[in-house]
């Protein structure tokens, strides 16, 4: 009897170690907003109140001199790393329904509504659409430092 108990308790550490891992594999990697390459972690730049990680201290001038130019590639990067969140429907400002969630570049964005919803979905490059500023502006909230 014990040596069955020793075995589920085995077979569930076991599992449970095999979802953790799963779920940290399925984390979206950032990429650079200049190259599109992995980032480093020791190559970043402030924005937004914020950090945006490049791949390489040659992507720093370029992305600093043309900021607007990533904008929509790096409001996303905020947004995969955890700095910034979704409050509120990209398109309109308003109120978030959970049943209009859809992923994109990796994470979930929800809207007010369908119609919200169809908009992002017939796009075909939903990262600019849904990331530029005007949409990062009304829907997104960087997070204050701690």
């Amino acid at each position: 009897m014990l040596k069955n108990v020793f075995a589920a308790s085995v077979a569930i550490l076991v599992i449970s170690v095999g979802l953790v891992a799963a779920e940290k594999k399925a984390e979206v990697k950032a990429t650079c907003p200049v190259s599109g390459k992995a980032v480093d972690d020791s190559t970043v730049v402030e924005y937004k109140g914020a950090k945006v990680h490049l791949c390489c201290p040659g992507c720093v001038e370029p992305f600093k001199k043309d900021t607007a130019k990533f904008a929509a590639k790096a409001n996303h990067q905020l947004v995969v790393t955890k700095q910034a969140k979704l409050v509120k429907c990209p398109f309109t400002g308003g109120k978030l329904n959970p049943e209009t969630a859809i992923e994109v570049g990796g994470v979930k964005v929800c809207f007010c509504c369908n119609n919200c919803k169809a908009k992002a979905e017939s796009a075909e490059d939903r990262v600019t659409l849904l990331f530029n500023d005007a949409a990062f502006a009304k829907g997104f909230e960087v997070k204050k430092a701690e």
